[in-house]
């Protein structure tokens, strides 16, 4: 990979995508000029990185021809010396580069429509799905996403038997799609007497949320159902038939939600969750080819795979498929995961990047 040819490229078409932002007609488009502002916005950082990649290359000439000359010992030395220290820092410049210019994934910047089932382990399995649902509001907060619940189902003995729900801001399915995967707990049950660990499970499910023009879907093959909510919600539980259940016949997918208290609006969140789940069918089957040829552990999206064991008594969070550990679970379990979505996106982008070089 020619890194310069490609910065100047790429320095190029910054400069340009910057003219055409100022064009009153891409203003009038909110779309393009929405996607042209975020396009510009990305280039900026890789602009600021040749900037200074040139720098220092203009620095480490001027240094050699100094060498080449020889007039003065001391020069001579000071210049060899700040070289070598260019030249590490150039290396480091160059492996920055070449992880920004492995091509973003184009789901990336979607918001994301998040599940996350009880697994096995009985009680002890919902009371951990709603301990994950948690730490993944606070990681929301903290990033300043919106939450929006969907649909919830609660466990008896607390937490959630499911709970879905639509997080909104920026890279949000960037971040949150490397969660996707079983994961296991291993702590001593409020609800044992003995003492005992035991290891339970939850399953999560990250979509990036669809939008309308991704995905087309006929009406005539959608079958609506309205029903009387249940569970917690306040007084309108049980009194009208404002919940909603939707199935699209040709896939067999079903959807409901019965979060708000108008049938309307839980429709319309219903057919949002529905346009994800078959906008990420979709996916998988463009994906799968190429997640065949990259073998890849990280970022496959296998839910049915074991991706990380949180284990209490020793305080360690293991993520399998990167062999990290950590021993901060209390701060992770509070929504501190961000350290450990960072080294997955790194080894991912490592990954992608050794493709493009066999390429």
């Amino acid at each position: 990979m020619d890194i310069e040819k490609k910065l100047e490229e790429l320095k190029s078409r910054y400069h340009e995508v910057g003219v055409a932002l100022s064009d009153p007609a891409v203003f009038d488009n909110q779309k393009r000029y929405k996607d042209l502002t975020k396009y510009h916005s990305d280039l900026s950082e890789l602009v600021a990185l040749y900037d200074k990649y040139q720098e220092l290359k203009t620095n480490l000439a001027g240094n050699q021809e100094l060498i080449e000359a020889g007039e003065d010992d001391e020069i001579l030395e000071m210049a060899k010396e700040e070289n070598s220290s260019l030249k590490k820092e150039i290396a480091e410049l160059e492996e920055q580069v070449k992880i920004k210019l492995v091509p973003k994934d184009p789901e990336d910047s979607k918001n994301a429509i998040v599940e996350v089932r009880a697994g096995t382990g009985g009680d002890e399995a919902g009371i951990f799905a709603g301990d994950l649902f948690d730490m993944y509001r606070r990681y929301a907060d903290q990033n300043k996403w919106n939450m929006e619940l969907m649909s919830v189902n609660e466990a008896a003995q607390g937490g959630y038997k499911e709970v879905v729900f639509r997080l909104e801001g920026e890279e949000v399915f960037g971040k949150m799609k490397y969660e996707s995967g079983v994961h296991r707990v291993q702590r001593v049950p409020a609800t044992e007497s003995q003492g005992r660990v035991h290891t339970s499970a939850a399953t999560v499910a990250v979509l990036p949320e669809a939008e309308e023009v991704d995905i087309t879907i006929n009406p005539a093959d959608l079958e609506f159902e309205a029903f009387r909510a249940s569970g917690a919600g306040g007084q309108h539980v049980n009194t009208t038939d404002s919940a909603v259940r939707i199935r699209h016949v040709p896939t067999g997918v079903v959807v409901s939600c019965q979060e708000e208290r108008s049938q309307h609006k839980n429709r319309d969140k219903a057919m949002t969750m529905l346009r994800s789940k078959l906008y990420e069918a979709e996916l998988e089957k463009k994906h799968k080819e190429r997640a065949d040829a990259r073998k890849s552990q990280v970022s496959t999206g296998d839910r049915s795979a074991k991706i990380r064991t949180y284990n209490f008594p020793q305080g360690r969070l293991t993520d399998h498929r990167i062999n990290l550990t950590l021993y901060n679970l209390d701060d992770i379990m509070k929504g501190d995961i961000g350290a450990v979505i960072e080294a997955l996106r790194v080894q991912d982008n490592l990954e992608r990047l050794q493709e493009l070089s066999e390429q």
